[in-house]
Formats: structure tokens, sequence, C-alpha cells
């Protein structure tokens, strides 16, 4: 006779955003020994509070870290993955101490009260100055921006503890809650308002659909290897290149990009090329990253 394997609970947190979403989606397919717990921190609360899948959610504040606390020994999750940020560039340069708040000193909370199981926090290839590309997890980071700057203090937090993993991620796309997390979302409301998008020609990523990056990401969890590692698509597109492929998928809304450069770029400093080497993911996985014109030809249905 057969046994059972218990089941888990995992907190999720930024479940309302683009990656987190994705987790608490995918976990009754991907990660069936776990009960995933999606932490929100505004009012796009799901209702009901459990899905058909059996994800649970919750709404946290969590730089009120009194309340995080007391629900933590709720729940008693044996595994946190933290994926809530501050993300958008242009608002932590605006705000370096909400910045700090949000992205260091709450993951250092999270570090604290998950002292004992594994934590998975998501980290960026933003913390590279780009002047190389194809970097591995040997590269010394080197942040150009506020955002990148907290991200490598938090990252330090995170690796202090032997039992907690750092994963760096590319620009991530799919479908959000609030319809404006992913870059071909961002893309597509643009097209939508009937705006141009001046797209580099020199700044190169290597974006992923936010489902394959959930996927690895509950592989890496089952196999509780903790460390640093790169997460990204296999292929490396610029800026223009990456407005080509999403305009190709929506000729319905006649979208509009034209070619630029950072060297025109009147702002922050851009990082030229932060593409990432997953070759030591990829080991663990058990199927192969793709690069992102790979992934939308073969989900031609799927709404990106």
């Amino acid at each position: 006779m057969g046994t059972t394997a218990a089941i888990s609970t995992v907190w999720v947190t930024g479940a309302g955003g683009l990656i987190g979403n994705y987790l608490v989606r995918t976990a009754p397919g991907f990660a069936r020994h776990w009960q995933a717990i999606g932490i929100i921190r505004d009012g796009n609360m799901p209702s009901p509070l459990t899905s058909p899948g059996g994800v649970r959610y919750r709404l946290l504040d969590l730089a009120d870290f009194q309340v995080v606390r007391v629900a933590f020994k709720a729940d008693r999750p044996q595994l946190l993955i933290h994926c809530a940020a501050l993300s958008r560039s242009p608002a932590c340069q605006e705000n370096p101490s909400l910045a700090r708040t949000l992205n260091v000193e709450v993951t250092a909370r999270l570090a604290e009260l998950a002292d004992d199981i594994p934590l998975i926090f998501f980290s960026s290839d933003l913390v590279f100055d780009g002047r190389q590309g194809n970097y591995d997890e040997s590269a010394q980071p080197d942040p150009l921006s506020v955002y990148a700057q907290t991200k490598v203090a938090a990252e330090q937090i995170v690796l202090a503890n032997p039992r907690h993993s750092v994963v760096r991620i590319s620009l991530n796309g799919g479908t959000s809650p609030t319809g404006d997390r992913g870059f071909n979302e961002e893309m597509r409301r643009a097209w939508q308002a009937g705006r141009m998008l001046n797209l580099f020609t020199d700044e190169f990523r290597c974006p992923l659909a936010a489902v394959v990056t959930a996927r690895a990401i509950w592989e890496l969890a089952a196999q509780n290897k903790p460390g640093l590692y790169h997460l990204a698509g296999s292929e490396r597109f610029s800026r223009w290149q990456i407005g080509q492929l999403i305009a190709a998928r929506w000729p319905q809304l006649n979208p509009r990009i034209e070619p630029s450069s950072r060297n025109d770029y009147v702002g922050q400093p851009r990082p030229a090329d932060t593409s990432l080497n997953c070759a030591k993911i990829q080991r663990l996985l058990s199927f192969s990253l793709p690069g992102l014109s790979e992934w939308l030809k073969a989900n031609s249905n799927e709404t990106f």
C-alpha cells in the first residue's frame, strides 16, 4: 500500500504581482506537495480566498513586521518564496528610503523569520553594470541604480544563511492581475493608447515567460539546493528586438515602434548588456530554458 506525501505550506509574497501570481497559480500543477499561501499587500484580493487548487491568500503589509510575525507563526510555512518588491526603477530613484524599506529591510525581517527553513529570494540581472554581458554567478555585482543597489544589499542578507537562495532573473512577461506588470503588458498598453515606443537597439536582456520562471522555481524548491542562481531565457535580445516580437503578436493594435539608442537617453545610467549565463540552474532542471522567440512560437495561442 503506497504512502501519501505530506503537504507542506509555502508562503509566496508578492502574489498580486506577475511572478508571484504565476507561482501560486501553478502550484497545484507544478508543486502538488505544497499548499501555497499567496501574500498580497493591496486590495486586489481574489474571491473566494481559497482557489479550487487549494491556494489560499493573506492580505498583509510586509512592512508591518509585528503583524507579519503573528501571521507567519500561525501559518508555520516550511518554505518562503519572496517575490514582493518595489521593482519599478524610477520609483526607487525618486524615493530611496522607501526602496530600502521595502526591498532590504522587509527582506531582512523575512529572512529572520525563515531562519531555519528554505527561503528563495528574487533578485535581478540589473545588479550588473552591463559592460560585459553573459554574467554567471561568479561575476561581481556593480549596481548603477537605487533599485539595483537595494537588490545587492538584500542578496547579501539572504545568502548569509546557508539554507537560503537568491535567484537573479531578467525581464519576465505574462498576464498579471493588474495587467501592467509584464514587459509585454506595458508595450500592449502603450499601443492600445496609440503611443509610439522608442526602443533601444543597444540594451540587451534575456527575457522569459513568467510561467517558465515559476516552473523552474518549483523544481528548484523541490531539490532544496540553496545558493545563488541565474534564471533567464536562452536568447539575448535588444529592447528593439523584443518589441518586434511582441508587436508581431498584436497586429490588430497597429503597434508602433521606433529604434533608438541608450546614448540618447536622459536619466539614470542604464546597463548595456545584463544577459545572464544560466548553466548552473539549467543542470538542475528537467526541461531546457527556452528563449523568448522559441516560447512565443510554441505558445501561439497564449495571451502574451
